[in-house]
């Protein structure tokens, strides 16, 4: 089967170009002015931007967490991010307490089997990393997955100590796994909270106050220099504010091999959202927490001028008002106390648009900037470029057709997302995906869709490299 794109503008990390592409079966066959139709099917794409597919590094599909179990499934979950121009994604297989590694991986792919629609990859986010699971690390690389995570909070639960998290840097460096950390300091965190909770002070804005910034500034820098000890190569995840940028491009100037990605939520939510009324402010409850206005600048800035590498989202919907009509539990779970509220918001659908809207109508950077904090550089760093990532022959035909004309406002109402709320409610963007192709077949067209069950496929990544 051939599809033929004509008259589209292409937009690469690199390059913009007017041209038609021939997409052959599954991959990108030839690029070029006036190609002949043939017996392709033919897709005009006058007015409209030809874009990579988006590339969400870090999600959490039916993650179990504080006793319950994020919203979307490998079938909503990739259903709503096709529908906002994102072809493939990597979500976080986590590690069962007192077993393997293995066992973890094995759970998600039995997630995700039947019900994927759109291509994926596994990280695996180590939770016991007792000796014979920090021997296991290099099997990974068999499986396809070459990234792990590690926490530094999470007292009690998930945190590792600076000893446990040296020593997996040194098994990841020799074995070329990138090493990824949850950079906040999970002995501050813990003291906060217990003397907050002391205090009677339980509302969901208290949730910023036991997290603050300098918590996460002091666990990035201490992460980023272990990696200049090690030699590893590390990735923060989820990184919001000025204090832990300072120290990730100390890092990368004095040529550690360190990177960092922020989420869109920290770009627009803020410390005021987790204090509106009532318990409302449960919504914007994640962590690393939502930050002050003032961070935002610095963000956008970073992500502008290259000291952050990627945009992803955390996606770890929970429902707001959970237990009704059948739902599983979600926010009201810490109606009690902040500590209790499930961690995390909806935002996988939301990524491209908001990211185009504040970012290349805001004149912060341009298409090709765009396109390598979403695609590229997310597929380089990951091991799938250049598989995906950007638009060339022998690269996978996913592509989206981008109307940067287009007028739409985000509204759980009309959002895909399994979840009863949407952090970006009421926003209005322009530029909106028209059509999604994945591997040269049409997922979406329009407000129809036409993907398929089970028709996503597992992406057995290569060794990471870095973008420095």
């Amino acid at each position: 089967m051939q599809t033929l794109i004509k008259n589209g503008t292409i937009i690469t990390a690199s390059d913009t170009i007017q041209a038609d592409v021939l997409i052959d079966g599954e991959q990108v066959a030839l690029i070029g002015r006036n190609l002949p139709q043939g017996d392709a099917t033919v897709i005009d794409a006058t007015g409209k931007l030809l874009l990579p597919g988006g590339i969400d590094v870090h999600t959490h599909l039916e993650l179990p967490f504080g006793g319950t179990l994020s919203s979307d499934d490998y079938f909503t979950g990739q259903r709503a991010a096709a529908f906002g121009g994102t072809t493939s994604h990597i979500d976080f297989v986590i590690q069962p307490k007192g077993g393997s590694l293995k066992e973890g991986v094995d759970a998600w792919h039995a997630k995700a089997e039947d019900k994927a629609v759109i291509d994926y990859g596994f990280h695996v986010a180590i939770t016991d990393l007792r000796d014979e699971v920090m021997a296991e690390i290099p099997s990974m690389v068999d499986e396809g997955i070459t990234s792990l995570k590690l926490f530094m909070a999470y007292k009690g639960v998930l945190q590792v100590d600076d000893t446990t998290l040296f020593r997996a840097m040194q098994v990841a460096a020799e074995h070329g796994l990138l090493v990824m950390v949850h950079a906040e300091n999970g002995d501050v965190i813990a003291e906060l909270t217990d003397g907050l909770l002391a205090a009677g002070k339980t509302a969901p804005k208290y949730h910023g106050v036991a997290h603050p910034a300098m918590a996460e500034a002091e666990a990035t820098g201490r992460a980023v220099a272990l990696a200049g000890i090690s030699g590893a190569s590390l990735y923060v995840v989820h990184m919001t504010c000025e204090e832990s940028l300072e120290q990730l491009a100390l890092g990368r100037a004095k040529g550690f091999r360190v990177m960092g990605e922020s989420c869109t939520q920290y770009l627009y939510i803020f410390e005021d959202d987790l204090a509106r009324p009532g318990f409302e402010g449960a919504k914007f409850v994640c962590s690393p927490p939502v930050r002050q206005p003032k961070d935002a600048p610095f963000l956008w800035k970073a992500l502008a001028d290259g000291t952050l590498q990627v945009i992803s989202t955390d996606h770890c919907p929970f429902w707001y008002q959970g237990g009704v009509d059948g739902r599983i539990p979600g926010k009201e779970l810490g109606k009690q106390g902040f500590h209790n509220i499930p961690n995390g918001m909806p935002g996988i659908e939301d990524r491209m648009a908001v990211m185009w809207h504040g970012g290349v109508n805001g004149g912060r950077y341009s298409p090709n900037r765009f396109v390598e904090i979403t695609a590229t550089n997310p597929a380089k760093i990951f091991g799938l470029y250049p598989r995906k990532g950007t638009i060339a022959p022998g690269c996978d035909g996913d592509i989206v057709i981008w109307d940067p004309e287009k007028e739409h406002t985000i509204t759980a109402a009309t959002h895909h997302m399994n979840t009863d709320y949407n952090v970006y409610e009421g926003m209005t963007v322009h530029g909106w995906p028209e059509k999604v192709l994945l591997r040269g077949r049409l997922l979406v067209d329009g407000d129809d869709w036409l993907g398929e069950r089970g028709s996503g496929q597992f992406l057995r990544r290569r060794p990471f490299g870095e973008v420095l």
